[in-house]
């Protein structure tokens, strides 16, 4: 057993800027990931994904993008940026390592499984796993029977392998409306089955980002909401004769309240307005063709992309994990309380308007802070 401070439980972006703060600080630590590399998801993520926040609220603690970076940082360049950041801070994770069980000692340590049977014992963990843990995958009657193939959204890279084949996006968020758009920006005759209200906001207006302008209205409040639904009304007009329910809700209050991210629409909503993707309902079963949908009617297809979105699952791995959840069923607070004192999670909060990378900035620092208050208050031998 390895007795150690501080445990940091990821080498994506949030482990990063933890990791990065810790150093600056002075704060010994150690972390561990699962993959073989630095940011792996970003390695892997479909090929023309690019952040859909400006890059002055995108970057990690202390280490800017560079002037010469677009104001959109492309996929491979924040995997890159991501790589620079852990040289940068000397960052050494101890790859090839997953966590399996985090549970409390009597003396109010944490014990840290893992699947390389090395148990690490640490006054404090801090979770940096995210929201993207395991991909939902959904399943239907007759799913067995059909011919065609069914992926995950995860194992999307771009339209190569579609060609020729009739294809069905099951979900509209931000990946499924993205991979949506690149599909038929390549010919793929594509479909997408949408299951509840959109909630669509152009990422650009007037060639100004709207992240931007949208902080801004924030400081309004209320005004600032009901502005922010009026420039979505104007932009994208009615849009139930396409077969899209449009939500009630502004675009910020539903982030604030339900963590649902709006729609970031990079041209998919015109394409569906010029017929080019075929927007359909629900699926209610699988036949060997194809699908069956909610309203009876039935739709060949060859291939299927479940874009349905990921669960964190830290109940898995964390004793007592349920307690810790709100109403999307990631940790409600990034310092964790009660039994779950001395744990922390970066990277899970889904409510605000700066993106979660922005977050991962915040929430680092509040983190941070919450230690170097614990630590100024024991012996200097006990404080790193």
């Amino acid at each position: 057993m390895k007795a150690i401070r501080t445990l940091i439980i990821g080498a994506g972006p949030a482990g990063l800027a933890m990791a990065g703060r810790m150093s600056k600080a002075g704060l010994s630590f150690e972390i561990i990931e699962k993959s073989q590399q630095i940011a792996n998801a970003w390695h892997h993520h479909y090929d023309r994904l690019h952040l859909h926040t400006v890059k002055q609220y995108s970057h990690l603690p202390f280490f800017e993008f560079s002037e010469d970076d677009p104001i959109y940082i492309p996929r491979q360049r924040f995997a890159e940026y991501c790589e620079e950041y852990a040289q940068h801070f000397d960052i050494r994770p101890h790859f090839g390592v997953e966590v399996t069980w985090i549970k409390k000692q009597t003396d109010g340590q944490w014990q840290v499984h893992t699947d390389t049977d090395d148990i690490y014992l640490a006054k404090r963990v801090i979770v940096a796993t995210g929201t993207n843990r395991i991909p939902n995958i959904p399943t239907w009657k007759g799913q067995e029977d059909f011919k065609g193939e069914i992926t995950h959204s995860i194992e999307y890279k771009n339209p190569t392998p579609y060609k020729e084949q009739k294809t069905l996006v099951v979900g509209l968020g931000n990946t499924g409306g993205e991979v949506a758009l690149d599909l038929t920006e390549k010919g793929v005759e594509t479909y997408i089955s949408v299951r509840s209200a959109v909630n669509p906001v152009p990422r650009d207006l007037n060639g100004r980002p709207v992240q931007v302008t949208s902080k801004q209205l924030e400081k309004l409040g209320g005004v600032g909401d009901w502005l922010g639904s009026q420039v979505r009304k104007v932009y994208f007009g009615d849009l139930s004769k396409y077969g899209l329910e449009t939500s009630k809700e502004s675009p910020a209050v539903q982030l604030r309240e339900s963590g649902k991210t709006p729609l970031i629409d990079l041209g998919t909503i015109q394409l569906i307005k010029e017929g080019k993707i075929k927007v359909v309902k629900d699926i209610e079963s699988f036949y060997d063709k194809g699908v069956r949908l909610v309203d009876g009617q039935s739709l060949e297809i060859d291939k299927v992309i479940l874009a349905t979105g990921y669960k964190a699952k830290v109940e898995d791995f964390i004793e007592k994990g349920e307690a810790l959840l709100d109403k999307c069923n990631i940790p409600s607070q990034p310092i964790g309380e009660g039994y779950h004192k001395n744990l922390f999670f970066l990277g899970f909060d889904n409510y605000k308007l700066g993106g979660i990378l922005g977050t991962i900035f915040t929430d680092s620092e509040t983190i941070l802070k919450h230690i170097m208050h614990e630590v100024s208050t024991v012996p200097v031998w006990l404080s790193v």
